[in-house]
């Protein structure tokens, strides 16, 4: 991974080997413009990206008609303090098709648990707690805001 800085503030890219990259800036409130990601916003990205390929992967395996996947991960960090660390993480997934529910459920558990790397490094200092949805039907994946037609 490279960084590049893109202006005289906090404005960063960052790019792998392939090529692909992510932007990523300071808070505002110590000057930075909000022209990419916070890096602990990155953190939580992180650990939501590694944990959707897992399920993703063992819903496949486990021959499940896994049409969509919507993660959202919201976290707590230490007040008053620096440096500032995750202490509670918590993962919610919606698993959209029609799936089985306990396949689904044990396929987050075993993406938690045993599979993902960032939620290994991460619950050394956070606990991280998780829940699984499954919402059965056909789902339109390019309707982002109009998503499935279902209120989840």
């Amino acid at each position: 991974i490279k960084l590049e800085r893109l202006d005289d503030a906090f404005h960063l890219r960052a790019t792998n080997e392939q090529g692909n990259s992510v932007e990523t800036d300071a808070s505002p409130a110590i000057g930075g413009g909000g022209r990419g990601m916070r890096p602990m916003e990155m953190l939580l990205s992180s650990l939501g990206a590694c944990s959707s390929i897992d399920v993703i992967d063992i819903l496949r395996k486990m021959r499940q008609p896994l049409q969509d996947i919507k993660v959202t991960l919201n976290g707590e960090r230490e007040k008053d303090k620096t440096p500032s660390l995750f202490t509670d993480i918590h993962i919610v997934f919606d698993l959209y098709g029609d799936l089985d529910v306990d396949k689904a459920k044990r396929a987050v558990d075993m993406s938690m648990e045993k599979y993902c790397s960032v939620a290994k490094i991460v619950e050394k200092t956070a606990k991280i707690t998780r829940e699984a949805n499954v919402v059965a039907g056909k789902c339109n994946i390019a309707s982002w805001f109009d998503f499935c037609n279902f209120a989840p």
